[in-house]
């Protein structure tokens, strides 16, 4: 009997035992979530995820707002699934790397509160750096990167923005703009890199440096995002942008399927080629369509025809513009958006009036569930390859990569290669550059001379720009021609001389630094482009007194021709950023001049438009020129000359 209940206790252990380990193992069963499975595919991780969803989870994925409105909360209970920072959407004045990632954190947080845990992606405009953020290096805008013509050059300042936007806990950037701009009076006409759609083609290689370049083997045109220290980029703003008539904002581009598809698309193809992980369309019309209602380009071109995998963002606040009075039929603008492709929506702020029109617009099956189904899967995607859910909250191991030296100096050799020399020196004269570094005494005058925010452009701390030297740090050019020159050499710092003070003070020479204001957007279009005030005056009260230089800091060409034949030297720097020394090591012969025109100088805004390859091409500066400092200026004959 005794081992008869032993063997009986043996017996019911083991089955406890094996009771025990059975609901163990179904317990893990219950629990083991594909998605979150690291080993498995990304395509495998997306598709078990989207099966979990419910259309508010999936909704709340395709809603991208702004961090203004943004909160714990909001991202928790609404599933948000996307943050961004609108041109002017800091967390406060002067906020640092780790200011940036505790707010990015927090919004964090409440997107992995959500029974899913599906991690948000934060985004801003980092259009030339990581601008936006104070105590950041600023790049010159594209159009004086296209002078450069140095594919090279962009990609290691892609590499360097990526490594500055990561340090303050973002991983996704709204660049890099591939418009071809074919009207200066165009106000984002800086924001292209050429009136030449090949040149703003070999420029996308920025987007190597920015995301990685994907490893041999990968398939082509698949997005792909190199590891935590690269960001996920965007080609925008699809397309025809560039394009408008008379260069005005957001209007629209008059042109055949030929001239858009050879002018204006090329360069979408090779950032899709490139592994570009998402698009921007834009708020202009072609041919009297909105792209946001665009089925044909967006739907039947971009994502069937050419197979691109990634998110098809919208521009913020854009669908409600698809009708002629914005937000006049809300319900209709979101039906024809999201029927036309668009698969995240960059809001921002009616976030609560979005997401309801959309849901009643699957529930009541105007829209199906499948084309959901379409863009979360392809926002999903992008995610799983950003890393993020592995890796969702940001730590402050890199904020040093803010303004770092290594970066400055990078900014500074693409301000050198950014400057085209237009004119130097006068008929019969020897050239007046390179300037001596020990001169008796050199006058620096003009509106621009000590402006950072003038030398910056818009996009830098605030969407237009700012005024002064006070926002962020950085180097004037005034401060740069100071530590250029010998020490024996007087700088002299007058923004406005008369011509008594001019011709009185006994200069060797003179450095007049003049342009436009700062602007973005609609705000910058212009139908005079002239230089502001007293710029002109500055001029005329130094030239004849003295030898000048005048640099020309601008977002495009302006109008020069009234000047050009008094001054001695011209030179355009376009929007610099915050390395001066760039400018004056080009103006002291440190460096050879190398930039080449990337868009063509007009006589005159009557002319407008006019481009390289046009029937009617008579300009003051052909597209491509840019003199070395051995040469004075061309000749009339040589002037008529189309530039390579």
């Amino acid at each position: 009997m005794y081992h008869q209940k032993k063997l009986f206790h043996v017996w019911c252990m083991i089955h406890l035992m094996f009771i025990c380990n059975a609901s163990k193992s179904s317990a893990m069963a219950e629990t083991y979530m594909k998605y979150k499975d690291e080993h498995q595919s990304v395509e495998a991780r997306v598709q078990d995820l989207l099966s979990r969803m419910t259309l508010e989870e999936k909704i709340g994925q395709m809603t991208q707002i702004d961090r203004s409105v943004a909160s714990f909360d909001v991202m928790k209970n609404y599933f948000i699934g996307s943050v961004f920072s609108g041109g002017d959407s800091v967390p406060f004045p002067r906020a640092t790397a780790e200011d940036w990632i505790n707010m990015i954190n927090r919004f964090q947080e409440g997107a992995l509160a959500t029974p899913l845990e599906i991690p948000m992606f934060y985004g801003i405009d980092a259009v030339h750096g990581h601008a936006v953020v104070y105590n950041s290096t600023v790049f010159p805008h594209n159009i004086g990167l296209g002078a450069t013509r140095d594919p090279d050059l962009i990609r290691r300042i892609g590499a360097a923005t990526a490594l500055e936007v990561r340090a303050t806990g973002i991983p996704y950037i709204f660049a890099p703009s591939v418009a071809v701009c074919r009207d200066p009076r165009w106000g984002r006409c800086y924001e292209s890199y050429s009136e030449d759609p090949q040149i703003v083609q070999e420029m996308t290689e920025i987007i190597y440096g920015l995301q990685g370049e994907p490893p041999k083997g990968s398939q082509i045109g698949f997005p792909y995002v190199g590891g935590r220290d690269k960001v996920a980029a965007c080609a925008k703003h699809y397309v025809g942008d560039g394009g408008t008539t008379n260069g005005i904002d957001k209007s629209n581009t008059d042109i055949d399927a030929a001239g858009l598809f050879n002018i204006h698309m090329p360069a979408y193809l090779d950032s899709i080629r490139k592994g570009v992980t998402t698009i921007m369309v834009s708020y202009s019309s072609w041919n009297g369509k909105r792209m946001h209602a665009n089925h044909d380009l967006i739907t039947d071109y971009l994502k069937n025809t050419i197979q691109f995998k990634g998110i098809v963002m919208s521009d913020s606040g854009a669908i409600e513009m698809i009708t002629t009075l914005g937000h006049a039929n809300y319900t209709y603008s979101v039906l024809a958006a999201i029927q036309a492709g668009l698969d995240m929506i960059m809001v921002p702020f009616n976030y609560n009036e979005f997401i309801d029109t959309l849901n009643y617009l699957v529930k009541n099956n105007y829209i199906h569930i499948e084309r959901i189904d379409d863009a979360v899967e392809r926002i999903l995607r992008i995610k799983f390859l950003m890393g993020l859910f592995e890796n969702p909250m940001t730590e402050f191991s890199t904020v040093n990569e803010l303004r770092n030296q290594a970066h400055r100096d990078l900014a500074r050799e693409a301000v050198r290669k950014s400057l085209v020399l237009l004119k130097n020196g006068k008929k019969g004269n020897k050239p007046l550059l390179p300037l001596p570094k020990r001169a008796s005494k050199i006058l620096v005058a003009g509106t621009h001379a000590h402006n950072l925010g003038y030398q910056c452009g818009g996009w830098t701390i605030n969407w237009h720009g700012f005024v002064g030297n006070n926002a962020t740090i950085g180097t004037t050019i005034l401060d740069a021609v100071k530590s250029t020159v010998h020490p024996s050499t007087e700088v002299v710092y007058k923004e406005e001389p008369n011509k008594e003070f001019v011709e009185s003070n006994n200069f060797s020479h003179a450095i007049i630094v003049v342009g436009e204001l700062p602007y973005a957007e609609v705000d910058g279009d212009s139908q005079t482009l002239t230089m502001i005030e007293p710029g002109p005056t500055v001029i005329s009260n130094v030239y004849g007194a003295v030898k000048c230089v005048v640099v020309v800091i601008s977002g495009r060409p302006i109008v020069i021709e009234p000047y050009v034949a008094s001054i001695d030297a011209l030179v355009a720097a376009w929007l610099p950023g915050t390395e001066g020394k760039g400018v004056s090591d080009m103006l002291f012969g440190d460096y050879e001049f190398t930039g080449k025109l990337p868009r063509t100088w007009f006589r005159n805004v009557h002319q407008l438009p006019m481009n390289v390859g046009d029937s009617y091409y008579d300009p003051l500066y052909p597209f491509g020129l840019g003199l070395t400092i051995n040469k004075i200026c061309l000749s009339e004959s040589e002037l008529k000359v189309q530039y390579d």
